[in-house]
Formats: structure tokens, sequence, C-alpha cells
């Protein structure tokens, strides 16, 4: 790990200091979602590939993120969680369901509705299952994304693809 930009004690400071920008959850978020190639986190983040590899190095170096060989010619890698960037799902979700209260009109809906895979409830934002009374693991739920988000991600990755080259 990296030595910290302002040694602290503070355990927020220290975990903004290896997450506190955007494109950083951005690639966390992508990787959570079962993206693991560099053409797709960049198409879905929105990154230049300067900045994705830089995130991508830094994330690596950081323990957040490892990365494997998929194809020896050309050389291509494909990323994953660590342990340690598995463990940010709570910080994931904890952003997912304040975003969805607060920086998004009530007409335009959840982006993905989370259901108890044991019941079939829709989850609370908190992952409370209100037919079971629990708070549901992340692995016990299941997405139902919104079909206009299912949509914005299809034309990103489009819109991506018909990008020319730099």
């Amino acid at each position: 790990m990296r030595t910290l930009q302002h040694p602290t004690l503070c355990p927020i400071a220290r975990s903004t200091d290896l997450m506190g920008d955007r494109w950083s959850l951005l690639v966390i978020r992508e990787l959570f979602m079962g993206l693991s190639r560099f053409h797709d986190l960049q198409a879905q983040t929105g990154a230049t590939p300067q900045l994705l590899t830089a995130r991508l190095k830094r994330l690596q170096a950081d323990g957040l993120v490892e990365r494997h060989a998929y194809s020896q010619r050309p050389p291509r890698y494909e990323y994953r969680l660590t342990e340690m960037g598995r463990d940010l799902m709570p910080v994931v979700l904890a952003l997912r369901a304040w975003g969805e209260k607060w920086c998004k009109a009530p007409d335009e809906g959840v982006a993905v509705r989370m259901f108890h895979a044991a019941c079939g409830t829709e989850l609370d934002l908190d992952y409370h299952c209100p037919k079971c009374a629990i708070t549901v693991p992340w692995a016990q739920a299941q997405p139902w994304p919104n079909p206009a988000y299912i949509e914005e991600r299809q034309q990103r990755a489009a819109d991506f693809g018909r990008r020319p080259e730099s």
C-alpha cells in the first residue's frame, strides 16, 4: 500500500485517500457489475485511456484490484477485485442508496431494483426485506435493472465502439 498523502489516524481520511475520486469509484462499480476488461471499463466510466490506466495501476498498487492476463498475443489483461476491493461493497451500496434518494428526480425511477432471492420481495434501498424482516446480504440479492438504465449502458457501449481511435 502506498504512503498516505495526509498521515492521520482517522479511518475516513485514510479511506478517502485511497478511494476519494470519482474515477476510482466508477471503476469499482463496474468491477462489481461484472465488467473486467479495459475496453468495457473505459466505455462505462467514460474515462480516457490514460486516466483509466492510472486509476487501475493505483487501485492495483493499493491492493484493491488485481490484474490477470487473458491473452498473450497481444498482451491483454482483465481486472478483478481483491478481498480488500470486495469489502467496499457496503460503501458502494450506501452511495447507491444515498444517490437514489438525493440525486435523482422522483420520476426517474430506481436504476437497479433489488429483490431478495429467497422470497422474491423487492428490497428497500438499505437491503431490508419487508416480507422476511431481515437485512439481506448482497450475495442474496437479485438485481433487476431499470430498462432505461440498461438502454443507457448499451448506448454508452455502442457510442464507445464508434469512437475513432486516439
